[in-house]
């Protein structure tokens, strides 16, 4: 695959090549009249770029059943983008199971892949379970490894630029692992490292809840609460990558831990066992008063500790995922709780994507890369300046 860097021959040509390959992607198919139209370049820059642009491999010519014909004469000479040109990965790295995500270079999703782990597992074995993972997609979908252009993770914990994991509580051995660069062995692409509850709130709004929000709040509820948040659509992350750590608001003062508070013995449920908090959900449902209490005080929290973050970015879209979105008990409280304390509250809707919202965001990220790195005229110019 092609790609625009400081070793191509000039400054224009790349950013002619960025401009037609954007427009070739944006249609199905186009002729190289329509394509002149479209960028407003000359008809000799246009065939000469789109020559090279075929030799890459990102180009190619329809047969001329493929496209229209004229009614007389020579028909037209079609070319499209080729989607197929390369593939993208989108992981998800998960407590209790990974997922993979595979997709071309337009992210249409060609197949996903999840496996289960033990939450226990040590980091070495978490990675070579995600290895296997991407290694039995990858065979499934026919596609070779190095076919692969970017790949993007969703981890939990403090995620640096670099991809390091400064801190994470969820996983063993995880705090100080450098993921990005024990990923970047297996995969000969660019590796895109980034919080769990971050990837979740890019994919909201791609593909979920948020799709014409750009000032978004994704709130992972759990046991260990975290969130993500897009500014102006574009992803917020801190100067450290540690914004949206709600989970470590109890820390202020507030009283037990979420875990604590979601406990109907004396004894705090353990972070990671979804299972043990889903029954509290269930004989609450149920009716059991002991259950009821636990899930009030513990919504109550979340609902607090939403409500901070939402006062500090004032989002116009609030989407709650996670197990713990037992929507019926966290829903209508946050809308209740922001409607009390906010000058202008938020919508509050669920997740559209659930257990797929990370693993999406990841995708994302990959296809961010890519597209910057075929189609960014901006920041091409602004590089040379």
């Amino acid at each position: 695959m092609g790609r625009l860097t400081g070793g191509d021959p000039s400054l224009l040509r790349r950013i002619n090549s960025a401009v037609v390959l954007h427009a070739l992607r944006a249609a199905e198919h186009a002729t190289l009249t329509e394509i002149t139209r479209v960028t407003g370049l000359s008809r000799p820059t246009v065939e000469g770029v789109v020559e090279g642009l075929v030799e890459t491999g990102l180009v190619v010519e329809q047969a001329a059943e493929e496209g229209a014909t004229r009614r007389q004469g020579r028909p037209a000479r079609r070319f499209r983008f080729r989607a197929e040109a390369g593939h993208l990965l989108g992981l998800d790295i998960g407590a209790h199971r990974v997922t993979a995500l595979l997709s071309d270079l337009d992210g249409r999703v060609l197949g996903t892949l999840s496996k289960d782990v033990d939450e226990k597992a040590p980091a070495d074995e978490r990675l070579e379970r995600l290895r296997s993972t991407v290694a039995e997609l990858l065979r499934r979908a026919g596609v070779p490894r190095g076919s692969l252009r970017a790949v993007g993770v969703g981890s939990p914990g403090i995620v640096e630029a670099d991809g390091t994991v400064r801190l994470c509580t969820a996983l063993p051995e995880w705090t100080g692992l450098k993921l990005g660069e024990r990923l970047s062995r297996s995969f000969k692409c660019p590796v895109q490292v980034e919080n769990d509850a971050n990837a979740a709130a890019v994919a909201e709004h791609w593909k979920g809840s948020a799709v014409e929000s750009d000032d978004v709040v994704f709130v992972l509820a759990g046991l260990s609460p975290g969130a993500g948040s897009l500014i102006g659509g574009r992803l917020h992350r801190g100067y450290g990558g540690a914004a949206g750590e709600i989970g470590a608001l109890h820390l202020l003062g507030l009283g037990a831990t979420p875990e604590a508070l979601l406990s109907t013995t004396n004894e705090p449920l353990h972070p990671l066992d979804e299972q043990a908090a889903a029954e509290v959900f269930a004989h609450a449902r149920e009716g059991d008063a002991q259950a009821l209490a636990a899930v009030e005080r513990f919504t109550q929290r979340l609902v607090h500790d939403v409500a901070a973050l939402v006062l500090a970015i004032d989002p116009e879209v609030v989407v709650i995922g996670g197990w713990a979105a037992g929507l019926d008990y966290v829903l209508d409280p946050l809308r209740d709780e922001l409607a009390r304390c906010c000058l202008r509250p938020p919508r509050v809707t669920p997740s559209k994507l659930g257990e797929a919202a990370v693993a999406t965001g990841a995708l994302r990220l990959a296809l961010d890369h890519v597209e910057e790195e075929l189609f960014a005229v901006e920041s091409t110019v602004t590089a040379r300046r």
